[in-house]
């Protein structure tokens, strides 16, 4: 994961989609690009607020993470900070509790179920980078989604991957480096991940 060996040549000429309709698509764009841009600075200025938020005002921060986010289940808590590309392609279910310093960088979606359990410094990558250098030179990039089901729990410092899926249940190690699925009821530990029950 991470990176995009089989990735189509970047924008033929008959493309007239924009960067962003080609970033939601999975497919290469180029980051700088005035929509993103705005869509990018809209989500620093809502974070900014959020982490500066009063554990005193917890209905702020619900209202804040309502208007950051895609979807924020009921009954669901982020301990600030958080960390964010857009925001808007990150949907949380209910009763999902993320402890300081969740890293969400949301270039593709990043699904999350219900009852999710995030230690403290959790990191959840979705952008990729291409193996040609000269694509990488060009600023291509792309990403592929992360889903967290319900019930899983990942220990504090844990990495998830691009494209990967945790099934229910599932635990991931503190200090993990998930790259590739996690099945349901199972644990996985160590870099990379590896399944140990």
């Amino acid at each position: 994961m991470g990176t995009l060996d089989n990735m189509a040549a970047p924008t033929p000429p008959s493309d007239a989609r924009s960067q962003r309709e080609r970033m939601l698509a999975g497919d290469l764009y180029i980051a700088d690009d005035p929509e993103l841009a705005r869509d990018y600075q809209r989500a620093m200025a809502l974070m900014e607020r959020f982490n500066a938020s009063s554990a005193a005002d917890p209905d702020l921060r619900r209202r804040i993470l309502e208007d950051l986010l895609g979807d924020f289940g009921e009954g669901s808590e982020i301990r600030p900070p958080l960390y964010c590309d857009y925001g808007y392609q990150i949907h949380i279910g209910a009763r999902t509790f993320a402890n300081f310093g969740l890293v969400a960088l949301d270039v593709a979606k990043i699904v999350i179920g219900d009852d999710v359990q995030f230690g403290p410094n959790v990191q959840l990558l979705t952008p990729t980078h291409p193996t040609d250098a000269k694509l990488r030179r060009s600023k291509w990039e792309a990403a592929k989604p992360i889903t967290i089901h319900d019930n899983a729990w990942l220990g504090g410092g844990a990495i998830v991957l691009a494209g990967v899926r945790i099934g229910e249940n599932a635990i991931v190690g503190a200090g993990a480096a998930v790259n590739k699925g996690v099945p349901p009821n199972s644990l996985v530990v160590g870099n990379p991940a590896r399944v140990v029950r």
